[in-house]
């Protein structure tokens, strides 16, 4: 990711090793701020409190938020209870606690005394497999980006995406962005539609800011824009990332995404996903049966900007975090495995 024109990521070890350092996403883009994790309670209100957030990411900050635990606690009891404490910190995104339990299996036939530094290498080594997982992605959907153009060569190819699955959701390169970004770098003209994301704002905030940063054409509209934009031939494809993808093809993303896919198959415009084999969750059969994450009203109720929390309503709110388009909707989904019409 380009973060004032040098090249960094999203999440990395703290210089002793015992920590990670992540940005606190609130500020952004405002304000660039990195905060240290120096203890499993502090990695569970980051994600709590999406000081970082996107499924990947989650799982990255989780897994260094299991290893500090086992540094300060490496019997089975404590493994057990920090395990259960980071994964109840978000429900509805399957990355998480795969990556709680990849160091729960690395740690769990080794002697006390060995389990901290275990974990934190397993940990170290899912962030590399991560950012590898999100290039090899970018040139699947790099391949399928110069198909597009192909078809209408003397203008930018127009993409629209919803939320933020970006750099700022992974540790590298993202999964809907990671194609953006080796398109642009490989000299393909492109202009972005942002879905501005309500009710946290993460497009208008965060996908954005590192559209921005990459110096790639983009331009925010309100959620509810979208299908205007199909029905005048202005969006040439979709694509989202996931929080979790089901057995049967189903997706789970932010709220809005049904609705974008709706408005993608009316109008004859391919609706792909970006996601990575450590989202798709096999043991579910269907996304009806995904748990979705409930948030406070007060996302809702109050926007944050550059001023400060700014309140636009004063009723009672209702805020389902996620959605759920059926498979029947998805064009194909882009993995690191290739581009994929069925999973």
């Amino acid at each position: 990711m380009k973060l004032n024109g040098r090249h960094t990521r999203s999440i990395m070890r703290t210089a002793d090793g015992r920590g990670a350092r992540i940005l606190d996403q609130r500020k952004l883009p405002w304000e660039v701020v990195w905060v240290e994790l120096r203890d499993a309670e502090t990695a569970a209100r980051a994600i709590r409190e999406m000081w970082t957030r996107g499924a990947p990411l989650l799982a990255m900050t989780g897994a260094y938020g299991l290893a500090m635990a086992i540094a300060e606690d490496p019997s089975d009891a404590g493994l057990d209870a920090a395990h259960a404490m980071l994964n109840a910190t978000r429900p509805t995104a399957v990355n998480l606690r795969w990556a709680l339990d990849e160091i729960d299996k690395a740690v769990r036939p080794l002697p006390p005394a060995e389990r901290a530094d275990a974990a934190f290498a397993r940990a170290d080594a899912i962030v590399e497999e991560d950012a590898g997982l999100s290039r090899a992605i970018g040139e699947h959907g790099l391949a399928l980006f110069r198909e597009l153009h192909a078809k209408s060569p003397g203008r930018p190819l127009n993409i629209l995406t919803h939320c933020n699955a970006g750099w700022l959701a992974t540790v590298d390169y993202g999964t809907a962005t990671a194609p953006m970004y080796l398109a642009h770098d490989a000299g393909i003209p492109l202009h972005i539609w942002v879905d501005e994301t309500r009710p946290r704002n993460q497009g208008a905030l965060l996908t954005a800011f590192e559209l921005s940063e990459h110096g790639i054409p983009h331009t925010v509209i309100a959620d509810n824009a979208g299908g205007h934009l199909m029905q005048r031939g202005q969006v040439d494809a979709v694509i989202v990332g996931t929080d979790r993808v089901t057995a049967n093809g189903d997706v789970c993303n932010k709220i809005g995404t049904y609705l974008k896919a709706l408005a993608a198959h009316d109008n004859g415009v391919p609706f792909y996903v970006a996601l990575p084999y450590t989202t798709f969750d096999a043991a579910t059969p269907s996304g009806d049966l995904i748990p979705i994450e409930e948030r406070h009203g007060d996302e809702v109720a109050w926007v944050e900007g550059e001023g400060g929390r700014i309140r636009v309503t004063g009723s009672p709110a209702a805020n389902p975090a996620f959605d759920v388009t059926p498979a029947r909707l998805v064009t194909a989904y882009i993995t690191e495995r290739g581009v994929l019409t069925k999973l």
